[in-house]
């Protein structure tokens, strides 16, 4: 569950972190959390990030999809695409998430597509629409990231003792 191994990337995206010695379909991936949830992506881009989940497993106690889980997904493709306009010398943190909840899913997947809404320096927006397999709006949702300076190769320095 979670492998990320048949992700499109852009070719030169691919270049940009390989030379670096950066494993991008790692580094690009659902995360742990992500991970746990089904989550996979199939596409990334700074112009577009689709990925799925299953609905099973991810439901509240009346057998819906949970709205967190789908809050999930949504700042899990939109981070994908914000770091990807960021490059190599950003990383995105999530600083807004708004999620509207149209419809229940109780089976099968969803899918999330991630479009940019606004690129900039330093913020990224993008929306998310999640559907079910009849196509069905489930979730529209709109994540705001702050592109911060990697520093030290995308991690967060040590906290001082």
């Amino acid at each position: 569950m979670g492998e990320q191994q048949h992700v499109k990337f852009p070719q030169e995206v691919i270049d940009e972190y390989s030379a670096l010695g950066i494993d991008v379909i790692a580094m690009f991936s659902a995360g742990h959390l992500g991970n746990r949830m089904g989550v996979q992506i199939v596409e990334a881009s700074a112009d577009r990030v689709v990925g799925t989940m299953p609905v099973e497993g991810n439901t509240q106690p009346y057998g819906l999809l949970h709205g967190g889980a789908s809050a999930v997904l949504a700042e899990t493709l939109g981070s994908v695409g914000a770091m990807l306009h960021g490059g190599s010398t950003k990383i995105a943190v999530g600083v807004d998430l708004n999620c509207t909840h149209h419809r229940g899913a109780r089976s099968g997947l969803v899918t999330g597509v991630a479009t940019p809404v606004h690129r900039g320096r330093s913020t990224a927006t993008y929306e998310v629409v999640i559907s079910d397999e009849e196509g069905r709006r489930v979730c529209s949702a709109r994540l705001t990231c702050l592109l911060r300076d990697a520093g030290l190769g995308g991690q967060e320095p040590a906290p001082a003792e």
